[in-house]
């Protein structure tokens, strides 16, 4: 069921259109090297097959997976001689691009930058992290979009009446079509798979429909769509991220599945939550950070599948729980005025003074030791001069956060000596 020609392809209508690079590539017959980044089962090698086709160029395919430099450089020279002895341009795709490795993807650059072959690479990786600079500059990056719910409908009622299909052998209910449709996941490639599944369990149990119990049957459960290597895996963990932080505990819950589901580290999702605890939430719930810790320390213990509770329970906890940045804003603003050079010298009566001959050097001398003061709370300069009036810590008055900040306040003012105690 590959498309054969631009026009058959599903979906990517914005490389479709006219006048677009692509159709440009491929109608124009130009020699340009091609980058194709986006989700499994959209398109990448059907892009690379139709060029090749419409251009009449010969087809040559190396997997990332099995190939090294030693294969490239046979294929790059192949095609070499191919265009010298008999002037016909090769197509030359390379799937999974983002698996080579810095020195398999250097020995491309001859071949593409001599026009010995128009090199289509495929990634489900941002190129921009997995592919050399100098590989990216000569190259026209196509960035691919998942296939919505319609596209992938189309490819299941095209497969159903095509020869090269079901050729009309079957029917299907709509609530079948729908159900494997959800399943496909925006990918045309698998529904194809879960329809041909789903045709021969009607074929045993000869029906000439494909009703919903036969689909339902055929696909046992959907393989979850999440590359936990590629961009999908900081997708979703940034989507996780950003409903705890908004409270939604339902759609973090939403994110967390994913991630369980399709084997994602849990130690990895454990550690995200505890850097969580103290960004998003801090003071406003002081047992934030203790409830993350206690599951990421869960997750070594138990282990999964178990430990899901252990993360489901912290998502739960940090969502609904007060948010207050203060925490993370003032580090940055500390770290901000220390790298923009206001150090300044420790206090005198705060330095070291414990060891031979630092009372020569005033050290540690008119230090106030707060216990000896009342509140267990002493009125001195603790900051250097140059930071001496820097505000960092800003506490809210989010959840717990309230209490904290009029104790800070308070006690701030008594430090300084700025007003009533």
């Amino acid at each position: 069921m590959r498309p054969r020609t631009l026009d058959e392809l599903v979906g990517q209508a914005q490389l479709r259109e006219p006048g677009s690079p692509l159709r440009q590539l491929i109608e124009g017959d130009q020699s340009m090297s091609l980058l194709l980044w986006g989700p499994p089962g959209t398109g990448k090698t059907t892009i690379a097959s139709i060029l090749s086709q419409q251009t009449d160029r010969h087809f040559v395919e190396v997997s990332a997976v099995s190939a090294g430099v030693k294969e490239v450089r046979a294929a790059i020279d192949a095609a070499r001689s191919d265009l010298v002895r008999t002037g016909r341009e090769t197509v030359l795709f390379v799937d999974e691009v983002h698996r080579f490795t810095k020195a398999q993807q250097d020995a491309l650059l001859p071949g593409v930058e001599n026009r010995w072959v128009t090199l289509v690479a495929a990634t489900t990786e941002n190129p921009f992290f997995s592919v050399i600079s100098p590989l990216l500059s000569r190259s026209l990056l196509l960035r691919l979009e998942s296939l919505t719910d319609d596209d992938v409908r189309s490819v299941l009622n095209q497969a159903l009446a095509d020869d090269r299909g079901l050729a009309g052998g079957y029917e299907i209910d709509q609530d079948a079509l729908d159900h494997l449709v959800r399943l496909a996941g925006g990918d045309a490639r698998r529904s194809l798979t879960y329809l041909e599944s789903a045709a021969g369990a009607a074929k045993t149990k000869g029906l000439a429909t494909i009703d919903l119990p036969t689909a339902e049957t055929a696909v046992d459960r959907a393989a979850v769509r999440y590359d936990r290597q590629g961009d999908q895996h900081y997708d979703v963990i940034s989507a996780f991220i950003k409903s705890v932080r908004g409270s939604d505990a339902d759609a973090a819950l939403h994110y967390l599945a994913r991630m369980i589901e399709a084997g994602e580290d849990p130690r990895f999702i454990a550690r995200r939550l505890v850097i969580l605890a103290s960004e998003d939430i801090g003071l406003a719930d002081p047992t934030a950070l203790t409830t993350a810790v206690a599951a990421a320390q869960a997750v070594q213990l138990i282990g999964m599948p178990e430990a899901r509770l252990n993360l489901a329970q912290a998502t739960i906890a940090l969502a609904v729980a007060p948010k207050s940045n203060a925490v993370i804003l003032a580090i940055d603003a500390a770290s901000a005025d220390v790298r923009a050079g206001k150090i300044g010298t420790v206090p005198p009566h705060l330095r070291d003074a414990h060891y031979a001959g630092s009372k020569k050097l005033g050290h540690g001398k008119s230090y106030a030791y707060s216990h000896d003061e009342p509140y267990g709370i002493a009125e001195q300069q603790y900051a250097p001069d140059v930071v001496l009036d820097a505000t960092y810590y800003r506490p809210t008055e989010l959840g717990a956060e309230a209490q904290v900040k009029q104790r800070w306040e308070r006690i701030r003012r008594m430090i300084r000596g700025d007003g009533p105690r």
